[in-house]
Parts: C-alpha cells; sequence; structure tokens
C-alpha cells in the first residue's frame, strides 16, 4: 500500500511496509506540473503489466515495481485492485504510477483539487 500526498508543488507517493521491498522503491516525488489526473480503477490489475524489470508479480497476489509496456514504464504497488489509483504522468520516467491507496476516491479527489 502507498501513502499519496501533497507537499507545495510535489505529489509524494510514499510505499509502506513490505511493499518498500517487493517495488524495490520507497519513494516517488514528482513534480505538479507533469501530474496529469488521477482516476480509481479497480479493473486495471486485469490488464497485461508488460516486463518487470525490476520488481514483483505474483498473479493475483502483488504487483510492485516497474514495468516496460508498448515503450513505456510504469510502476505498481498493488496488492487489493479494489483500491487502486491509476495517476498519469507527463515528462516523467512512469507513464504511469498504479497504487493502493487506503481510500481510492478521496485520493483522487485530493490529487484532482491539487491540479486545479
Amino acid at each position: 500500500m502507498a501513502q499519496v500526498h501533497i507537499d507545495g508543488d510535489k505529489l509524494i507517493v510514499e510505499m509502506e511496509g513490505l511493499d518498500k521491498l517487493w517495488a524495490l522503491k520507497s519513494r516517488l516525488v514528482i513534480p505538479l506540473a507533469n501530474v496529469r489526473g488521477a482516476t480509481a480503477d479497480p479493473g486495471i490489475a486485469r490488464e497485461r503489466k508488460g516486463v518487470r524489470a525490476p520488481g514483483t508479480h505474483v498473479p493475483g497476489v502483488l504487483t510492485a515495481g516497474t514495468f516496460h509496456i508498448d515503450g513505456e514504464q510504469v510502476f505498481w504497488d498493488v496488492r487489493d485492485p479494489a483500491k487502486a489509483v491509476v495517476i498519469q504522468l507527463a515528462d516523467e520516467r512512469y507513464a504511469r504510477l498504479v497504487v493502493q491507496v487506503t481510500d481510492p476516491r478521496e485520493t483522487v479527489e485530493h490529487i484532482e483539487a491539487a491540479l486545479r
């Protein structure tokens, strides 16, 4: 699971507990200017993940780390797809962040409010 918050003009995504190990990343800092939007998307877990490098993928259990698909890199940290939020980025290493949060609707509203 990840904690997503806004600090000034930056979006901060912090992985919690063992997710740091599975995702091989503890924190992502993204300028808000490079965030295009966020959506709650429980169906995204059924999409192709691409090639994992580096990260962890146990189908039906855990997807965490960097995945390469269709020429893009996508960061995943999801165990429970019902709580997945997709954050679209531009001009960043990752095209999207797919992270599990405690309250997807609240997280999306928080990000969208910061982008206005």
